[in-house]
């Protein structure tokens, strides 16, 4: 490959520590504001806290395996040239079509949930718009490179990050220990298995951070630096949001809006409800913050698929103008 090849495949390196932080607990921070509570619909507050415990073991021992990976092999397809070194390109191959198919089709339902949710403030704007517009601009910003992308995305996580210590603050004065044991295992141990999906909610993406090992300065220091704190950073958020959200009145009130009423997928803005009132200024403050962590997750998958295309773009299993580098948009040095 002569250089000027190389110089249309080769990516900066750009990220330190900080950053890598930002992008391993943005990719994930929607699940903390969503979804996770049909697991207590499942197994309780006990089947879905066991079934979380086990989920926590599973991530932290994955994430820092992953990371020896991302440290050793520091490349941009992540999965896809770590399943083609152990087991050569054709199962390589299948593996980075699944981590493709992750990260490319996760952002339309995600751009979706933007537009569902905007539109509850902007009536007047049909919810496909909004999705469409939402892909439109985060794609922009990822075009225009990894330095403006992984600023944004820190600056969009500590923002969600800040409305979960809100969420906490409010609902910790009103905590009871009773209300966890309220009706705990509903559905016995068969609940806590499937109450497992759910559990998962409060992690899943985190794997992202591999994509961009290559962009990494020090990769072998920083990457375990940015993705250790990051899995450190989500299991404490995850720990306190689901005591803070039980604790208010036991698990029904985070999943039923009302007696009789289908389960709803929002359990801080129902635990918020019933501590403060819909009325109260953290109730709007916390629902509103919540679509920073929609965002932040859907800002950061796309910056994953980005990378993860490129690079199959790049070896030849795609078309050779996904593995190029633009040359004006190339990111510049940044050592967060």
């Amino acid at each position: 490959m002569t250089p000027s090849n190389q110089n249309e495949t080769q990516l900066d390196k750009t990220l330190g520590p900080f950053l890598l932080w930002g992008l391993g607990v943005g990719y994930v921070i929607s699940g903390m504001y969503f979804g996770w509570n049909l697991g207590l619909e499942k197994g309780g507050t006990l089947g879905l806290a066991v079934a979380t415990f086990f989920i926590i073991i599973l991530y932290v021992t994955f994430t820092f395996s992953y990371t020896e990976l991302a440290c050793a092999i520091p490349k941009a397809g992540g999965a896809f040239d770590y399943a083609v070194r152990a087991l050569g390109r054709q199962w390589g191959f299948l593996g980075g079509m699944a981590q493709n198919i992750e990260f490319i089709f996760a952002p339309p339902a995600i751009a979706f949930a933007i537009g569902a949710y905007l539109n509850i403030f902007i009536p007047a704007a049909p919810v496909p718009v909004i999705a469409i517009f939402s892909y439109v601009i985060f794609t922009g910003l990822n075009i225009y490179g990894v330095r403006a992308a992984a600023s944004f995305e820190l600056i969009i996580t500590v923002v969600a990050i800040l409305g979960l210590l809100i969420f906490a603050g409010t609902t910790l004065p009103v905590f009871k220990t009773a209300h966890l044991a309220q009706n705990a295992l509903p559905n016995g141990w068969t609940g806590a298995f499937a109450a497992l999906p759910f559990a998962i909610w409060f992690f899943l993406g985190i794997e992202g951070v591999a994509n961009v090992a290559e962009e990494t300065i020090h990769p072998q220091r920083n990457v375990l630096i940015g993705f250790g704190s990051a899995i450190l950073t989500l299991v404490a958020l995850c720990v306190l949001t689901f005591i803070a959200s039980v604790g208010v009145a036991g698990w029904e009130t985070v999943v039923y809006p009302e007696a009789g009423a289908l389960p709803s997928d929002s359990p801080l803005p129902l635990a918020l409800a019933y501590a403060l009132g819909q009325g109260h200024i953290f109730y709007q403050l916390v629902t509103f913050i919540a679509l920073f962590g929609l965002v932040a997750s859907f800002h950061g998958i796309i910056l994953a698929a980005g990378r993860a295309t490129f690079e199959f773009g790049r070896v030849g299993f795609a078309p050779a103008g996904l593995g190029k580098v633009h040359p004006r948009f190339k990111p510049l040095q940044m050592r967060w």
